[in-house]
């Protein structure tokens, strides 16, 4: 009786909890372990290559999954291009100019269909691309769950309320995050992916020429690329020091007021994550643990499982 008690306790939390219980449930880190055996081997190679050509596109292969799974999970629906009959999220604010790294997801696809046809999802291949990506500019690495199907649909209004603007405050960050199931240290955590990869103009101009709590050596250093008007488009470093190489150099920078963004020196600020920004500028070790722990809790929210969504043949365009 208390053992069928219990049972049913826990199928009660799981029906609460559904989406959690359930998909942690089905994604499996040897998902493919028998249908498409060289999957993992074909994601590096690919990812090799393209990192080789540009260093760049590990970050934004990162982000590209982060943007991915803050709209409706991580289900590769900021993959899926716009038609006449379908709007996705490519054009969406925190997309449009500046998400991009789709070619290399096509390329590691078509790689993919070749070797195991209508076998792994589009999903899935971003997943295992960012967790290269990070690995190759000298980041942690992580299991990564695998199991997740690709959507039929897209949301371009999620993706412009969901996803933190650069321009966020410290508890924007953290409810945004909190929506999501992670915690403030996942945040902060997750929020280190800002030690490689570039940023524009019109993201951070308004921190260079407005914000108080900038070293204003590195303002004017800014400034240079980006004018008070035009160049939008004009690319800084989010980290000045490393942009290539995962490292800590990030929350160093923070510590003495060289965050790129607003939302990035709002971690240091005198606010809640000052102390945990300031361990990991001490302790590279701690943040990559962290990070890495952090990068599977967010691969885990809310992924199509089962019967739900379909594996793509192509990424661009539902099935």
């Amino acid at each position: 009786m208390v053992s069928l008690s219990r049972n049913l306790i826990l199928a009660f939390l799981c029906v609460l909890l559904g989406f959690v219980c359930f998909s942690n449930a089905q994604l499996s880190d040897n998902f493919y372990g028998t249908s498409c055996r060289n999957l993992q081997t074909i994601v590096r190679n690919a990812m090799i290559q393209a990192v080789n050509r540009e260093a760049r596109l590990g970050a934004s292969i990162l982000r590209l999954f982060f943007h991915d799974c803050f709209v409706n999970g991580c289900d590769a629906s900021i993959l899926l291009d716009d038609t006449s009959t379908f709007t996705g999220e490519k054009n969406a604010n925190p997309n449009r100019n500046s998400a991009r790294g789709y070619e290399v997801i096509d390329t590691i696809k078509a790689q993919v269909e070749s070797a195991c046809p209508n076998v792994v999802s589009c999903a899935d291949i971003l997943a295992l691309a960012a967790r290269q990506g990070t690995v190759l500019l000298g980041g942690p690495s992580w299991a990564v769950p695998l199991g997740r199907r690709d959507a039929r649909t897209a949301s371009q209004s999620a993706a412009n309320t969901q996803i933190p603007a650069p321009s966020s405050s410290l508890s924007t960050l953290l409810s945004m995050f909190s929506a999501k199931g992670l915690n403030a240290r996942d945040m902060t955590a997750l929020s280190g992916s800002h030690t490689i990869g570039q940023a524009r103009c019109t993201t951070f101009r308004n921190r260079i020429y407005n914000d108080t709590n900038i070293d204003t050596q590195f303002a004017a250093t800014r400034r240079a690329t980006c004018p008070a008007s035009g160049g939008d488009a004009n690319l800084a470093p989010l980290d000045i020091q490393t942009p290539n190489r995962f490292d800590n150099n990030y929350y160093q920078n923070l510590v003495v007021r060289r965050g790129l963004l607003h939302s990035d020196q709002e971690l240091f600020n005198g606010g809640s994550q000052d102390a945990l920004v300031r361990s990991y500028s001490n302790n590279v070790a701690s943040f990559r643990s962290d990070f890495a722990a952090a990068m599977v809790k967010m691969g885990n929210i809310s992924p199509l499982t089962g019967t739900n969504g379909e594996i793509r043949t192509n990424c661009r365009a539902i099935n």
